[in-house]
């Protein structure tokens, strides 16, 4: 029995040549395992852009012997998930706890990566003491600057020069496209996002900036984000580049609107990234682009459809969505810095837990045990379509259900 790896609703093909792809890949179950070692990401992209992944501790201090492989074999940039947020590395006031930190960045230099810090200014995982006044008092915005100074010139000098780019701020527009009313906003001032930036090019002259933000695909909060970015630059901001966070649903946003996106900010002269790309395939509460971490949900049996694994035809759509989005990221490889997927593997994706705590997700391209996803092969098969991918396209056809039943690889 065969199955077409992209079927796909004649609505969700706006890229025509998607269809032409999909003739190409039809999977076939039952075949057997190829023998040639499945190729890495960071090689088959290699003229194209950066292919990174947000690590947790067990794969830096490289305890998870499975995913350390993953990351070294794969990846040529690396994000901290957690080890870099202001409530891990300054719990309270005059203490810096940098012993993750310094792994994280060690990891990073040894295996010769694009190293990321994530991040410096954002209102969530953010410790209530750094928004709270002395004695009861209101927080002065004299005193909420000098803490910020502080956080930021420590963090990115201790790293200066190893680090190569920083998220500065993080979610600061609201869906209206006005500025989030975080406590930065309401004690500091607007200029508080003129200042996270010159605190950092500051403290490293020479490290890439950047704006971070989910959903920009939403037209009212990408032109409050544009109009933000002019603000800056009028200000003399040194900003390099936008991080498109990409937590994805199957059906939004549109590639059409992804790539409208990519245009509007690479028009600004901006390098663009994706900075946290997975695929929430799951049935949620609401269908949209909204990744507020503080958004949260009561558990119900529908929202966990496949508690034990996930389905042919589930995995077919999500390597469908995949490909349909590489297709973009492609199409744009000259605008794009990086394309960071937000986890190594299914076990370790946030959205086992968020909206909905104790979900089974499978938003990435490797499933629990380290192995290739059909999300995986839809991804290289893309890659191996264009001309100018670093795949060695006379290396051999490798068909997609090979690829998945070809066994784990080592660096």
């Amino acid at each position: 029995m065969k199955f077409n790896l992209f079927t796909h609703p004649p609505a969700r093909r706006p890229l025509g040549w998607l269809s032409g792809l999909a003739a190409a890949l039809v999977v076939v179950v039952s075949a057997a395992a190829v023998p040639s070692p499945v190729p890495a990401l960071k090689d088959v992209f290699k003229n194209d852009f950066y292919i990174g992944a947000a690590l947790n501790e067990s794969q830096f201090y490289e305890t998870d012997q499975t995913e350390t492989a993953l990351v070294k074999t794969h990846f040529n940039s690396i994000t901290p998930e957690n080890d870099l947020k202001w409530e891990q590395i300054h719990p309270t006031p005059g203490h810096f706890d940098f012993e993750d930190a310094d792994r994280y960045v060690a990891f990073g230099e040894s295996n010769k990566m694009f190293i990321i810090g994530h991040t410096l200014v954002w209102h969530s995982q953010t410790p209530a003491w750094v928004f709270a006044g002395e004695n009861g008092k209101p927080l002065t915005r004299e005193v909420l600057l000098a803490r910020m100074h502080e956080h930021i010139s420590t963090i990115v000098g201790r790293y200066r020069g190893r680090i190569k780019g920083w998220d500065v701020v993080n979610e600061v527009i609201d869906e209206d496209g006005s500025l989030r009313k975080t406590p930065w906003l309401r004690i500091i001032g607007e200029d508080y996002l003129v200042k996270a930036f010159q605190f950092a090019h500051e403290a490293d002259p020479q490290a890439e900036l950047y704006y971070n933000d989910y959903g920009l695909e939403n037209p009212a909060k990408r032109a409050g984000s544009i109009a933000m970015i002019k603000k800056l630059r009028a200000a003399g901001v040194q900003l390099s580049g936008v991080g498109l966070q990409g937590h994805y649903k199957l059906q939004i946003p549109t590639p059409s609107e992804v790539d409208d996106t990519i245009v509007d900010f690479a028009d600004l002269g901006l390098k663009v990234s994706f900075t946290e790309l997975d695929v929430d395939l799951l049935p949620g509460p609401r269908n949209s682009l909204n990744a507020d971490v503080g958004t949260r949900y009561e558990a119900e049996k529908r929202l966990n459809p496949f508690p034990k694994e996930l389905p042919l035809a589930e995995q077919q759509k999500l390597a469908a969505r995949y490909a349909e989005l590489f297709t973009v990221f492609l199409k744009h490889r000259g605008e794009i810095k990086r394309v960071t997927l937000w986890g190594v593997t299914d076990a370790d994706s946030w959205l086992n837990d968020w909206p909905v705590a104790g979900r089974t997700s499978y938003p990435l391209l490797f499933d629990r045990a380290g192995k290739p996803k059909l999300a995986f092969m839809s991804v290289v098969a893309v890659a191996q379509k264009n001309p100018s991918a670093g795949l060695n396209h006379s290396s051999g056809t490798r068909t997609a259900t090979g690829l998945a039943d070809a066994a784990m690889i080592t660096p």
